[in-house]
């Protein structure tokens, strides 16, 4: 029997791009940690790099298309997860200013030195189990319940919506931005995030 994923190019999309997140978020929380409980020396670079992954990945382009195709085709088939939509479309405009909090704190670390820090990694902390929790009720509810109540017209509509984000010549270059932009990640951090310095 085939899986959601198998069966649904869309779902395979979104838990890919939930995967590239949550490794990023990884790699994230396991700097931060260093620098707190071994002293490693910050790069800023590397930690931009990441904070910009975030911002312009999750928060720009996937949560906007869950929303449009996902979450509307699924109140169009049901009433049964209103809440739950509502909560997540709130957790999208949350997390944007969750972003916007974590690259000022960023900037006041870089500009203002090791005081800024503590403030800094709490914030990574709880942005890092906001969106994991987030993206749980996603895959362990919201995805189940597509698969059963959707259509196979709603099925074509999110299947081709989410394809754009696996064609390099979709017109923006969406997913060869994205790539660069997660490779840079991985050439300037450290191991055993990256291969970058040490």
């Amino acid at each position: 029997m085939k899986t959601m994923q198998e069966k649904h190019r869309a779902i395979a999309v979104i838990l890919g791009e939930h995967r590239a997140l949550n490794a990023v978020l990884h790699g994230l929380r396991f700097m931060v940690r260093r620098i707190r409980d071994e002293g490693l020396e910050p790069d800023f670079r590397v930690l931009r790099a990441m904070l910009h992954y975030i911002d312009i990945f999750p928060e720009q382009k996937h949560h906007p298309k869950e929303g449009r195709y996902l979450f509307r085709n699924i109140r169009k088939r049901t009433h049964e997860a209103d809440a739950m939509l509502a909560d997540l479309e709130g957790e999208h405009v949350h997390g944007a200013e969750m972003i916007r909090y974590l690259e000022q704190g960023l900037l006041r670390y870089e500009e203002g030195g090791a005081e800024y820090f503590p403030a800094f990694a709490t914030s990574i902390e709880a942005y890092c189990d906001f969106h994991w929790q987030h993206m749980r009720k996603e895959e362990d509810l919201i995805l189940p319940l597509a698969e059963r109540v959707l259509a196979l017209a709603d099925w074509d509509e999110l299947d081709s919506a989410f394809a754009e984000n696996l064609d390099p010549y979709g017109g923006i270059g969406v997913h060869e931005d994205f790539e660069k932009l997660f490779e840079r990640i991985v050439d300037l951090a450290p191991p055993p995030i990256g291969v970058g310095p040490g």
